[in-house]
């Protein structure tokens, strides 16, 4: 295939998985928005006011970029998921696969698909906290760098796990019971300075935990890990699993038995 029909290809892809989301809005978007409103009401009004000051600012400030990001993971990871499951559950993959388009293209596009709606909902998110605090961006470039890098890491998770389902009891497993403990205990809600010597330690074994600080450093310009070490992690993560899920879907793993 030429350079332009790849393009063709992959474009087509990302908007059949844009256009997908969109035309559901009522379940892709505006959950997401109810909830992180509802965080920043009871968490950031109510509880916050309570706490007082974390990092050297009002508890809602510090909280915020940690729910952009919270939001940003659950969907990137739920839009691939959901979306390259039920095309193995139609056997449309299966069209794709005979077709003279390469599987580096389908990888890329049903991940740009996810970090579509991440994005999108770390967007709104972001925009919806404006009306409960004030956000100033301090380092633009590595706020970017961290929350793209992040969408693409869990669009690709979201990918492995479709692959490897064979039900669709099997979406909800990673999420519910991997995913969401790992976001709530990421540092989210909290720094992790006022842990204990040991359990801090053991935090940062959390993967989460260097991507919510490298995006609240690029935000707030506090974090409680190494920044360099954040985003050397966070795109090691990104390379090793886009080279796992393509790996993966060259062999036909969950697709060809």
């Amino acid at each position: 295939m030429s350079w332009y029909q790849l393009w063709v290809a992959f474009g087509t892809i990302v908007v059949k998985e844009v256009r997908r989301f969109l035309r559901i809005w009522p379940q892709t978007l505006l959950p997401p928005a109810i909830t992180m409103t509802l965080y920043f009401v009871i968490f950031g009004n109510l509880i916050g006011r309570r706490i007082g000051e974390m990092g050297g600012f009002d508890y809602m400030q510090y909280i915020v970029p940690g729910l952009i990001m919270m939001s940003v993971i659950q969907n990137s990871y739920g839009n691939v998921v959901s979306s390259f499951f039920g095309t193995k559950f139609q056997h449309s993959i299966e069209e794709m696969l005979v077709s003279p388009m390469p599987n580096l293209v389908i990888l890329l596009g049903f991940i740009a698909g996810g970090m579509a709606r991440g994005l999108c909902v770390g967007l709104i998110v972001s925009l919806l906290a404006l009306f409960f605090t004030s956000l100033h961006m301090e380092h633009a470039w590595i706020t970017v760098l961290v929350v793209v890098l992040t969408s693409a890491l869990f669009s690709i998770g979201g990918f492995i796990n479709a692959i490897f389902a064979s039900k669709f009891d099997d979406i909800a497993i990673v999420p519910t019971f991997i995913l969401t403990p790992l976001t709530y205990l990421g540092g989210v809600f909290y720094s992790i300075d006022m842990l204990s010597d040991f359990w801090r330690g053991v935090s940062m074994l959390n993967p989460i935990v260097y991507m919510v600080n490298g995006f609240r450093y690029g935000v707030l310009g506090v974090s409680d890990v190494n920044v360099a070490a954040s985003l050397v992690t966070i795109a090691l993560m990104t390379l090793a699993l886009f080279c796992y899920a393509w790996w993966l879907l060259h062999r036909g793993v969950g697709i060809r038995q």
